[in-house]
């Protein structure tokens, strides 16, 4: 007789993996990241901190931080084929897949690919991070018909993938904001995208061949494309009023609202989502234009009032992308830009002490017998 096992839709609930790496701490409010607080983090230190934190196990000296800095700024250059692909691809292609083929690409020129040794993958990790600003950036200005852009090297990380995006060098306020997004984006323990390159690290299958995956992905509405969302849904209003308007007639449609709720913070709002709306009141600010605020606050008042669901991080960070003058279609790759430092130490935690995942299933279908 077959033993009755529990079924849990979507594993709600269902520990996947023992990891060091990250926790969400939903109690006490903390993204907790080899024991500190990220939301402390994002207040007090940059992206590449992160970056060390995540792969290294602890936060870097002064000379730890200028050596990653110098490393990834002599890095910043693609091979001139992955521009030839990008060249191939049609114009209607989406960045994400765009940023999907250029990492497949970039594992071609990987020639210690057979190496999964947690050195090698951190290299790998290393050139990920170094290259994929100026993949996304070049990527979506070959779609849309403009000129390559080459990456400055006398620019701090954050400030130099801003300027490839928009072309302009950032203002001190937009360099620190952008940085900040990219802290609170860089790891959230288990989404899917990082679920989907552990399992696809299981098979030990290579760091390239799992961040397609994740790409794949985090390009969903229902994880990443989720502030895609957001932002054309604050475009269709021009007021806080007619905001609240829309929201409103989404709710009677019963259609599901994107940059609200989340898995894990069913009852409270995203920490992350809080560091961005005050990003948001100071580009405002600077701006002398705090419609896009207005609007949000509202939006939040009604959809909280109403539903009792809260903002996540997109909800603020789409926004706030709007303002650095950032186009729509590149927020979700920013993303998983960030986010890649997170998924290649998941990848590399998975490959020191790997267990192939194979769930089962519970089978809904029929049973038939053949007659004789």
């Amino acid at each position: 007789m077959a033993i009755e096992q529990s079924y849990y839709p979507g594993l709600d609930g269902v520990i996947a993996a023992e990891t060091d790496l990250s926790f969400l701490d939903t109690e006490q409010g903390e993204i907790v990241i080899h024991g500190y607080d990220l939301i402390e983090l994002s207040k007090t230190n940059g992206y590449l901190d992160i970056v060390h934190l995540l792969l290294r196990g602890q936060l870097p000296n002064e000379d730890e931080r200028k050596s990653l800095a110098q490393e990834l700024s002599d890095s910043y250059d693609i091979p001139e084929v992955i521009l030839d692909v990008f060249k191939l691809l049609p114009t209607s292609t989406h960045p994400m897949d765009a940023l999907r083929t250029g990492i497949s690409v970039l594992g071609g020129f990987d020639h210690d690919l057979a190496n999964r040794g947690p050195e090698a993958n951190r290299e790998r990790a290393y050139q990920l991070l170094a290259k994929l600003p100026t993949i996304v950036s070049n990527s979506y200005r070959i779609l849309e018909g403009k000129e390559v852009l080459r990456p400055k090297e006398s620019l701090s990380y954050s400030a130099n993938f801003l300027y490839m995006i928009t072309g302009k060098e950032p203002t001190p306020l937009e360099e620190r904001v952008f940085d900040q997004s990219l802290v609170l984006y860089s790891e959230h323990e288990m989404p899917n995208s990082t679920f989907t390159a552990r399992v696809i690290a299981s098979t030990l299958s290579d760091m390239y061949g799992a961040l397609t995956g994740a790409v794949a992905s985090l390009k969903g509405h229902l994880h990443g494309g989720a502030n895609e969302a957001v932002m054309y849904m604050l475009l269709d209003a021009n007021t806080p009023e007619e905001f609240e308007t829309l929201l409103a007639n989404k709710l009677k449609q019963k259609e599901k609202i994107m940059g609200f709720g989340h898995r894990v913070y069913m009852k409270k709002m995203d920490p992350r989502a809080q560091i961005m709306k005050e990003a948001l009141a100071e580009l405002s600010e600077a701006a002398g234009d705090d419609r896009l605020l207005r609007m949000c606050e509202a939006g939040e008042a009604l959809i909280q009032k109403e539903k009792g669901l809260f903002p996540n991080l997109d909800y603020y960070a789409a926004p706030v992308y709007w303002m650095l003058g950032i186009p729509i279609g590149l927020y979700t790759p920013i993303f998983f830009s960030s986010r890649t430092v997170g998924l290649s130490a998941h990848v590399i935690e998975q490959h020191e002490n790997n267990k192939l995942f194979r769930p089962r299933v519970k089978y809904t279908g029929p049973r038939h017998t053949l007659k004789s």
